[in-house]
């Protein structure tokens, strides 16, 4: 491409796609967009999950000002999460970089976790509500201060796992907050969860960018596809049938992390 910005239409119409199935069905864009990248665009791993970081960081900022100004937002949870994931995010980006050469080994290396992420992903999506449902019956509810712990260790988890994958925040932290925090509304611990997403994925995908890991080109192609893709992919939420949306969801990410753990 010349000059500073061409419209990249496949990419452009990929970011479409994938913004509306994200309002659609709600799942991280990271589980849908960086698969694509690799198996479809030929995008190399490590500047596709880099690339997909920023452009995470950039669609949740609006999302978390949305739910901010609905005061739907649990700061508190939010610290929390954070203090275990931005460090481990820079701990694991370090490590990336000293360990591992920005080329054949570190792709080596994002591929497995990629692959091994698309597959738990898929799994909390087919079974999120029966572990839901079997630990509402068979735990009681965890008072917060006793959730400091644990919420920290989830952030320290999602800190590494999102960095070298981009994936983890959607179907798995969501999981285990809904279990963590019975006790509060599942729309607070959802805007909770956006919220901390922001600053995790602007660390790591800065970090990324350093490295040498982020394409701007494809970030602001991906991006123009996007944000419509989520406006009307949510418009239609409501109306989606959730029994054939989360098996079929579930279906592309196993096939998508066969495919990368093989290949």
């Amino acid at each position: 491409m010349t000059g500073f910005f061409a419209l990249d239409l496949p990419h452009a119409i990929a970011g479409l796609l994938v913004g509306f199935l994200v309002g659609l069905t709600g799942v991280g864009g990271g589980s849908l967009m960086t698969p694509l990248l690799v198996l479809v665009f030929g995008v190399s791993p490590a500047t596709a999950v880099g690339t997909d970081l920023l452009y995470a960081a950039i669609t949740k900022t609006i999302g978390s000002a949305v739910h901010g100004v609905k005061e739907t937002v649990d700061w508190k949870i939010v610290r929390r999460l954070a203090t275990g994931s931005l460090p481990a995010a820079i701990l694991t980006l370090i490590a990336i970089n000293t360990f591992f050469t920005v080329g054949k080994d570190a792709n080596h290396v994002i591929m497995v976790v990629l692959g091994v992420m698309l597959i738990l992903t898929a799994i909390g999506i087919l079974f999120q509500r029966r572990l839901l449902a079997y630990g509402a019956t068979h735990h009681p509810p965890v008072l917060s201060d006793h959730a400091l712990i644990p919420t920290v260790v989830l952030g320290a988890v999602l800190g590494v796992l999102v960095t070298l994958s981009s994936i983890g925040a959607g179907a798995i932290g969501m999981t285990v907050l809904l279990m963590l925090y019975r006790r509060l509304p599942v729309l607070r611990l959802i805007g909770s969860d956006i919220a901390h997403a922001v600053p995790l994925a602007l660390v790591a995908g800065l970090g990324h960018w350093v490295i040498g890991g982020v394409d701007s080109v494809l970030l602001v192609n991906l991006l123009l596809g996007s944000v419509p893709g989520v406006i009307a992919g949510s418009l239609l939420a409501s109306k989606a049938p959730d029994t054939l949306l989360r098996p079929a969801l579930a279906l592309v990410l196993i096939v998508s992390g066969w495919k990368l753990l093989t290949s």
